[in-house]
């Protein structure tokens, strides 16, 4: 994940926390208060955004780039969801979800063509069977 395409998701709520930024700056110009009042709200505003968006995006980074390792490591892909971390974080439990989801339709589908292989094999014994009894009694 990159910071900067981490970043352009952002950029509403980015767009959004400027703007209410700029809303609180045009009000407090209009009151006489001191210019260290002016200057710390919007900036201790920015600064406090900034390091929740950095916190956010390095524990993303940390989940997404372990699942990255986890299943290069993996023969077998399928089972990532057994070994998958929870996260700390919504989008990363909505995305184990849907993989354990997935692993589950995956599961459920190879078990059906293995009960219809096995069918048709017991259909397949069964036929022989029937046809060596007439041509064992000629």
């Amino acid at each position: 994940m990159k910071f900067t395409s981490f970043i352009k998701d952002k950029i509403l709520q980015i767009s959004l926390i400027v703007f209410g930024i700029s809303t609180i700056e045009i009000f407090l110009i209009c009151y006489p208060y001191g210019n260290f009042i002016k200057i710390y709200i919007p900036l201790s505003l920015l600064i406090l955004y900034f390091v929740s968006i950095i916190i956010e995006y390095f524990n993303k980074k940390i989940y997404y780039n372990n699942i990255y390792r986890l299943l290069d490591e993996l023969k077998e892909k399928y089972l990532i969801t057994e070994i998958i971390e929870n996260s700390s974080f919504v989008e990363g439990k909505i995305l184990k979800e849907i993989l354990e989801q997935i692993d589950k339709s995956m599961i459920e589908n190879v078990n059906k063509y293995k009960y219809l292989q096995e069918d048709y094999k017991e259909y397949i014994e069964m036929w022989i069977h029937e046809i060596k009894i007439p041509i064992a009694s000629r």
